[in-house]
């Protein structure tokens, strides 16, 4: 009887979810860790002014950042976190507007950057062929959108 008893067994038709559920808490860890370092860009403080947004495009803009110090960085260089000279902007916008030509060109100075600096960042957009440069800041509490008194 017990001959019988072995043979008349059943597999167990479960998966183990377990290990699953583990990597996916590893991952979400991980993910949850590195979102705060996919931020691009320097970080500045532009200065406050009571402006209208712009409307909302696919394209994401060419941002060229002005630091305190007056150094110039790119969002679309190789390393957007590198210092640049101004000579080195305009192939990078050239070449930004080669792939789409009507990609928008903002100028992000930090408040107590050099007036001049924040200039020759546009300067050097209009001599890379952009019609419009754009400058960022940010929004004024209480101040009503599109620059209304």
């Amino acid at each position: 009887m017990d001959r019988r008893a072995r043979r008349t067994r059943r597999m167990v038709a479960e998966i183990n979810v377990v290990p699953y559920i583990d990597v996916m808490l590893v991952l979400l860890v991980i993910f949850m860790v590195t979102a705060p370092m996919l931020q691009q860009g320097v970080e500045v403080q532009p200065p406050s002014a009571a402006s209208k947004p712009l409307p909302n495009q696919d394209d994401l803009p060419v941002i060229i950042t002005v630091n305190k110090a007056g150094e110039y960085f790119v969002s679309n260089a190789p390393n957007p976190k590198a210092p640049l000279s101004l000579e080195e902007i305009k192939p990078l916008i050239i070449a930004a507007r080669q792939v789409k030509p009507k990609i928008p060109v903002l100028v992000k100075g930090d408040g107590s950057a050099d007036y001049r600096s924040v200039m020759q960042a546009m300067v050097a957009a209009q001599q890379a062929g952009v019609d419009k440069v754009g400058l960022v800041t940010t929004p004024v509490d209480g101040a009503p959108a599109g620059g209304g008194k």
